[in-house]
This record gives structure tokens, C-alpha cells and sequence, in this order.
């Protein structure tokens, strides 16, 4: 049986105080955009090229973050009423960002920019310069030894930058780029109005939600709750609330833009965060939908595969496969990291090799991990908390082994759930509680909900609900006091007058204009079992 300390509400609130070294910082702490190297240089070049009229061409990424900020930058120079011709790669016939392959798809350009991508792209850099090009990098991921050479490169992550918080996303970046551009420009554009877009990358790219990064979410969050962008009001319709979460966010729409460069093409997402009417929103939406309910079912086949294929006892899972879906490899690692508690890395086939994804679990630095096996693979980079690796078939074994030997420091740091705060007993959670804890959203990476364990605690009552029976309603009793919960998905079965141990976060439900509290189960074990 594993101990958690008892908690009550002063000690809930003293920990949750705990993770903002900082306090709570608001848009007025955001940093100048001129603390980040180079972004001066960046931002004269752009302007230079926009008062002579010169050709510009953007690159985007086909992940949220990088959908995000290529949209963000189509509607800043929509504003300013200048043409930027935009590319997002396609994930199955270009690949990953800036490369030689989307250069021969630019007949000429006298500027080429990147977002949420190209710290990693020597070749495409050495044919900029070759062809006269000036390349502009904005990307956020970690600078390689030998980083390609660039007219400007602005990534936080670079040595001798200043700007004070290292894990911001591509889409911050993009905003800063925007911001300064305004300012060099002395344009009228109230950079507020895209933070709602910002929200969308952050939470997607899984920064942490705190620092800058929640103050932006915060905001953006309420802009979207108002927003009179066509997707927003569409999105709106389909999910009619007052507030969004970054939760609710982060299982709803960005699954749904993600699916797009998963399925088929991102431009289609980029697509529809910048459409200018409502029936062409409607209609990108659906096409979303369509995405998202494949990827749905491609993800339960495969994940059902990988966990067959991966060695439940290795410290860092890898699950190999012949003809899976690249674009679902990146989910069916995190499926796999959470049920086993530890990194996950996925791969699947291809002509040349072996390409997959990997995501990681509670501490564990992933990218650190793969490094150590890095002469094994052929293409290679992320961050801590996801990679994306290619390795040719005949290492496959090594790297395997490598992986084994890099990976075995981890084991025994992740063997709990790193996000359960402690043993709260069912007297201590009323509405002041829940009030209380609320006033730390968002939650999300680097802040999460608060999870807490419930010890020896009656069924009184169950139901299963669902189309399929796949969700259990409980009605719990402990000593005098009573509260409902809910289990999404739960496979196991149990009776009436059973004592179980729970994990589980609070949530408020709303029915026939009633609020109660309830527990949002996570998982059930015999009592004493957890």
C-alpha cells in the first residue's frame, strides 16, 4: 500500500501555492519581445521587406502549436493587408518542417520565415543562402550543437538569449513576432485579440500552465469565450458554454485541429481558424469532426497493438509495428505511457526504416533518454516531454538495447502517479474546498488538476451509463457522509456494499439548473488496494 500524507484544506492550498515560484504574473509581466536574440533583427528585416514590396514566405508545422502560429501570422498580415504566402508541410509527403523538399515548392522568395519550426534544418538553411534567400527561424524547440546558419534565429532556448522562461511554445514566439512588428511598424493592432489563439497552442503543446504561459491561457480563454470569429461562434455551437477550461480545450477542440495533419492535410485546421464567414467555418468544422472520428478509431486498433508489442517490464516501453498510422503513433505513445506509468516510444514501418514518436511519464526527460542513443538514429528532436525519431531497420535491436541501458534511472521515479496531491477523507471536501482550488486555473501541464486518494469507501449504489455500458455512475458513503462520482471508460466490475479506494479529482455538476459536487473517478481498487 502506497502513503500519501493526509491532507485537509490549508495544506491543499499551501501546495498548490508552492508551484508558482513567481505568483500569479499578468499580461503587464509579459517580457519585451526584444529580450529574445535576434528578434530585432528578425523584426527590421520583416519591415524592410514589407515596405519594399518583397516576397515572403511562411512555414508552418503540421502539430497544434505550429498550426497555431502559421494562422496567427496569416491574420496579422491579413490586418495589415499585405500578401503572405504560407506552406504547412504535409506530414506524409514532405515531412517535418523546413526541408529541401518544400524549398523546390517556392518558385522564389526574398524572405523565407519559420514557425514552431527549422532549428534543426542545416540543408534548407545552406539552400537559402544559396539562392539569396534570407531565412528567419522562430522556433522553440532545443538548439542543436550546430545549429543552422540564418539570417535571425529566434528561439528562447539559444545560449546567449535573455528572454527569463524557456518553455514557451512555437505560437508564443509567433505573438512576440507580431507584437514587435506592430510596435516597428506603429501599427493599430491590439495584440490581445490573438491571445485566444495562443491559449490553443500553449495547452496543445503542453507548456506549463504556469509563469506567462497562465497568465496568456487566462486570457485567452475568456476571449474565446466571447470571440466573434467564425470558428470560435461555430466551435461555440457545438460546445455552448459561458467559460472554457484549458481542459476542456485540451480533450475537445485541439484534438480536433490535430486530427487534420494526422489524417490528411493541416492546412485544412489552419483553414478553418482563419475563416472570414460562418457556412466556411461550419464546413471545416465538419471536415474536423470527420478527421477526428478516424483518428478516434485508428488509435483504439493500434493502441490495442502497441500494447501487445511493448515489454510491460522495460523502463521505457517501445512498441514496434508494420503498417501503422503515423499520424496516430504520437497519441498511442501517451495511451501507452499512462497505462504503464512509464515513456512510451512508438514506431511503425516505413520503405526506408522505422518512424515514431515517443511521449514521457511524471519526471522523466525523454529527449535526454533517446539522446544517449542518438548514433543509432537517423533523424531525431523534441523535448522532454516528446520526441520524433527515425532510425534505419538494421538498428533497430541497438537502439533498442541503448534505450534499455539509458532509460533505467527512470523506473523507479515513476512508479506513482505524480499527480495525486495526497489522502483527502470525504469529510474534508465541500464547496469551500472546491471554491478554493478553482482559483488555480487553468490546470493542465505543469499544473495539474489535484488528484487526491479516498481510502475504504462504501458503494452504496452503481449504474452503468453510456451507449455501451462503458461508464460507472457511484453513489459512495463514508461514516456520515455521502457524494456521487463518475468513472469514464471503467472496465472493471463491482457491487454494491464494496470497499474501494479511489483516485480521483472534484468536479461540479450542472443538472436541472442544480450544482453539486462529485468526484471524477480515475481509478477503483479493493480497499487498501491503491
Amino acid at each position: 500500500m502506497q502513503e500519501y500524507p493526509l491532507l485537509d484544506r490549508e495544506r491543499i492550498l499551501a501546495m498548490l501555492k508552492d508551484r508558482f515560484e513567481d505568483g500569479f504574473l499578468n499580461l503587464k509581466d509579459l517580457p519585451d519581445p526584444s529580450r529574445f536574440k535576434d528578434m530585432d533583427r528578425a523584426v527590421e528585416r520583416i519591415a524592410r521587406a514589407i515596405r519594399s514590396g518583397e516576397r515572403i514566405v511562411l512555414i508552418g508545422d503540421y502539430d497544434v502549436d505550429g498550426v497555431v502560429a502559421t494562422s496567427l501570422m496569416r491574420l496579422f498580415f491579413r490586418r495589415m493587408d499585405y500578401p503572405l504566402e504560407w506552406i504547412i508541410p504535409n506530414r506524409f509527403r514532405d515531412g517535418y518542417g523546413l526541408s529541401p523538399r518544400v524549398l523546390d515548392r517556392i518558385d522564389s522568395a526574398d524572405v523565407i520565415l519559420t514557425v514552431d519550426n527549422g532549428i534543426s534544418a542545416v540543408e534548407a538553411a545552406r539552400i537559402c543562402r544559396e539562392r539569396g534567400i534570407d531565412l528567419i527561424i522562430t522556433d522553440h524547440h532545443i538548439v542543436p550543437e550546430n545549429p543552422p546558419e540564418a539570417y535571425a534565429i529566434v528561439d528562447q532556448k539559444q545560449v546567449d538569449c535573455s528572454f527569463p522562461y524557456e518553455e514557451v511554445c512555437g505560437a508564443q514566439i509567433a505573438w512576440y513576432l507580431c507584437a514587435a512588428l506592430r510596435r516597428r511598424l506603429d501599427l493599430e493592432i491590439d495584440m490581445r485579440e490573438y491571445l485566444e489563439y495562443v491559449a490553443l497552442a500553449i495547452i496543445a503543446d503542453v507548456m506549463p500552465l504556469q509563469h506567462i504561459n497562465r497568465a496568456m491561457v487566462q486570457q485567452g480563454l475568456r476571449y474565446l469565450a466571447r470571440s466573434e470569429r467564425p470558428y470560435a461562434q461555430v466551435y461555440r455551437e457545438l460546445n455552448p458554454k459561458k467559460q472554457f477550461t484549458a481542459e476542456d480545450l485540451a480533450f475537445g477542440l485541439t484534438p480536433m485541429l490535430n486530427s487534420a495533419g494526422r489524417m490528411e492535410d493541416a492546412s485544412v485546421a489552419c483553414d478553418y481558424l482563419c475563416a472570414s464567414d460562418i457556412s466556411e467555418s461550419r464546413a471545416l468544422l465538419m471536415r474536423l469532426q470527420g478527421y477526428n472520428e478516424r483518428r478516434k478509431g485508428l488509435e483504439r486498433e493500434i493502441t490495442h497493438e502497441a500494447i501487445q508489442s511493448a515489454d510491460p517490464e522495460s523502463p521505457v516501453l517501445l512498441a514496434v509495428g508494420e503498417d501503422w498510422h503515423e499520424g496516430v503513433l504520437g497519441i498511442v505513445a501517451s495511451r501507452l505511457a499512462e497505462r504503464f506509468r512509464r515513456p512510451a516510444l512508438v514506431l511503425t514501418a516505413t520503405e526506408e526504416g522505422y518512424k515514431g514518436s515517443g511521449r514521457s511519464y511524471g519526471d522523466c526527460d525523454l529527449f535526454s533518454i533517446v539522446n544517449e542513443a542518438r548514433s543509432h538514429l537517423q533523424k531525431f528532436g523534441g523535448h522532454q516531454a516528446a520526441i520524433g525519431l527515425f532510425l534505419r531497420r538494421e538498428n533497430l535491436e541497438a537502439f533498442r538495447q541503448k534505450l534499455l541501458e539509458a532509460g533505467s534511472g527512470c523506473q523507479d521515479r515513476v512508479h506513482r502517479d505524480p499527480e495525486i496531491l495526497g489522502e483527502l477523507p470525504l469529510e474534508q471536501i465541500d464547496e469551500e474546498l472546491y471554491r478554493a482550488i478553482q482559483r488555480f486555473e487553468p490546470f493542465g501541464e505543469g499544473n495539474p488538476r489535484p488528484k487526491f486518494v479516498l481510502r475504504d469507501v462504501r458503494i452504496q449504489d452503481l449504474r452503468r451509463l453510456g451507449s455501451q455500458k462503458e461508464h460507472l455512475k457511484l453513489w459512495l458513503q463514508s461514516g456520515q457522509h455521502q457524494i456521487e462520482g463518475i468513472h469514464f471508460r471503467c472496465e472493471e466490475d463491482f457491487q454494491s456494499g464494496d470497499r474501494v479506494d479511489l483516485h480521483f479529482t472534484l468536479n461540479e455538476n450542472h443538472f436541472n439548473g442544480r450544482s453539486t459536487l462529485q468526484l471524477m473517478i480515475r481509478k477503483i481498487l479493493p480497499a487498501d488496494g491503491s
